[in-house]
């Protein structure tokens, strides 16, 4: 399987987040990409760079406000008398209307979901290279591969279509699918992560033609809070098009795999013509966030569970924090995947 990745992705370097008011180190670290890259090695994938593919697939599924934002926010901050070293949001809008502010401060809290996404100089193109790795997976899969593996870094399911949030700044699963819509006329996400693909259900939320299923971390004591519940079904011409399966904290591989036999019924009910497996592995029970207890072994189960379905897949890196099996886990869903 070929592995997309560039060198460009390790140069956002966030120092820090808030976690229950607490300033602490920021998990999402460039190392990650070093456990990552020897994980898709060890299941014999082979690395290429992705070529730069322009605005154009990111502005697909992000508003043009938005992309203008993230690429000069960091430049417009650093003119403010006393501004932190990284664009990092105080203030945020009780309601998203009509109004815009002018102003860098206000404008990051409109488009910043948290403070887990600070902004600095190299963020930018770290972003647009993680998404041009998708786009790259993407298109291999239309050439004829039956899957790819994109290695995105830094994530992307908690970007919406016009706010950062959860480490995530452009939305790497929905550009994906995005592409693939180029040729399949239905694509399923389907996302594996430890937290709800919250952003990724926001873009596709009032759309038929993209299937959207999150399996994670019940929200109602964890990350995102706000969404991720089972009632949330889509709106408009998307009600029906969004499945959650919400999984009480510390679920092991038994639950995890029962609950992916749900998903792949509604996927295959979507009769759709691709898939995007948005793949964290931050529901490994050795992960720094610790909500699931899935193992080493629960992984190879799932990447075969998921190979069964049969369908043309771009897997793209989500989540998964620096622990000792990171890459060990990556080489078994990838392995368990290819060995069906």
């Amino acid at each position: 399987m070929k592995t997309f990745y560039a060198e460009e992705q390790k140069r956002h370097d966030p120092k820090a987040f808030l976690s229950s008011g607490a300033p602490q180190p920021n998990p999402e670290k460039p190392e990650r990409v070093e456990r990552l890259l020897a994980g898709a090695q060890a299941a014999g994938c082979t690395i290429e760079r992705p070529m730069d593919h322009g605005l154009g697939p990111i502005a697909a599924v992000h508003t043009p406000e938005y992309l203008d934002f993230l690429e000069h926010i960091f430049t417009r901050w650093q003119r403010i008398e006393g501004a932190s070293a990284e664009v990092i949001p105080n203030i945020h809008p009780i309601a998203r209307g009509g109004s815009y502010p002018a102003s860098a401060v206000g404008q990051a809290g409109y488009h910043m979901a948290d403070t887990a996404c600070p902004i600095s100089g190299e963020t930018w193109q770290s972003a647009l290279w993680s998404a041009w790795s998708a786009v790259e997976a993407a298109e291999a899969v239309m050439a004829g591969a039956q899957a790819a593996y994109a290695l995105c870094r830094p994530p992307g399911h908690h970007a919406f279509a016009d706010v950062a949030g959860g480490f995530c700044f452009i939305n790497n699963s929905a550009v994906a699918a995005q592409t693939l819509r180029r040729q399949a006329a239905r694509v399923a996400i389907l996302d594996v992560d430890l937290h709800h693909g919250n952003g990724t259900q926001g873009i596709f939320y009032a759309r038929p033609d993209v299937l959207t299923v999150s399996l994670h971390a019940d929200p109602v004591r964890f990350y995102p809070f706000f969404s991720g519940y089972a009632d949330e079904r889509g709106e408009g011409a998307g009600l029906g098009f969004n499945l959650n399966l919400p999984l009480q904290r510390k679920s092991g591989d038994a639950v995890f795999l029962a609950a992916l036999d749900v998903a792949f019924q509604r996927i295959r009910a979507f009769a759709p013509e691709a898939l995007v497996v948005a793949l964290g592995l931050d529901a490994f029970e050795g992960d720094p966030f610790g909500g699931l207890s899935v193992t080493k072994p629960g992984f190879s189960r799932i990447g075969e569970a998921i190979a069964r379905i049969g369908l043309p897949t771009v897997i793209v890196q989500e989540g998964g924090y620096l622990c000792d099996e990171l890459g060990d886990n990556l080489t078994a869903f990838l392995t368990g995947f290819g060995g069906k």
